[in-house]
């Protein structure tokens, strides 16, 4: 059964913190508010918690994952980011946007696009998630929590725990969640293509 950690959105507990990122460096799927929606997350080196993350969303091996980071010099040790992209995501962060960037060697290639070789970083405008990030000390992969058969995401904290009980290790719930997606920008091959709009304003990258 899944662990289910009531934390704080504004001031979360460091005891709960800690075991959340515990479930995670144990091998453990954990469900997790952001600043858009709820996420499944996981460490980056480990295979088999991911691969129970494309089984409960029926993903294939197209799926763009995203590291989720708590600073643009995280990001950096796992993205190649030249000048332009450089300016461009500085100038969104923290906030609801996801970008697409050319994958380092320190990406494993089951996360990476399989032709394009690109991976999402995100790095979410959230106290939550940023606490668990700096008792980590590492970025987490993630994919929203977008079940197959649902319109959209998951919001409630105690739905997520009833539905997924036997398949994910913990809940974080804040209090409601949103049902608003980020903003995907495509930043690897210079020009910003807008993949898709959600709660990050687009227009920027006109």
């Amino acid at each position: 059964m899944a662990r289910y950690l009531d934390v704080h959105p504004d001031n979360p507990q460091p005891r709960l913190i800690a075991q959340a990122a515990d479930i995670v460096r144990s091998g453990g799927v954990l469900a997790a508010p952001t600043d858009c929606t709820y996420t499944l997350v996981c460490r980056l080196g480990d295979a088999h918690p991911l691969d129970r993350i494309r089984e409960i969303r029926h993903l294939d091996e197209r799926h763009h994952f995203t590291l989720i980071c708590r600073d643009f010099s995280q990001a950096s040790h796992f993205v190649h980011v030249d000048n332009a992209a450089f300016r461009a995501i500085k100038a969104c962060i923290p906030g609801p946007y996801t970008f697409i960037l050319p994958a380092l060697k320190d990406v494993p290639r089951r996360l990476q696009h399989p032709k394009k070789a690109t991976v999402g970083v995100r790095i979410p405008d959230s106290v939550v998630v940023r606490a668990l990030l700096d008792e980590l000390d590492e970025p987490l992969v993630s994919t929203t929590l977008l079940l197959p058969g649902d319109d959209e995401p998951l919001v409630h904290g105690w739905e997520i725990k009833e539905r997924l009980d036997r398949a994910i290790d913990a809940v974080i719930d804040t209090g409601e969640g949103s049902t608003e997606v980020t903003t995907v920008v495509d930043l690897s091959q210079g020009d910003p293509e807008v993949i898709r709009v959600g709660a990050g304003d687009a227009t920027r990258f006109d």
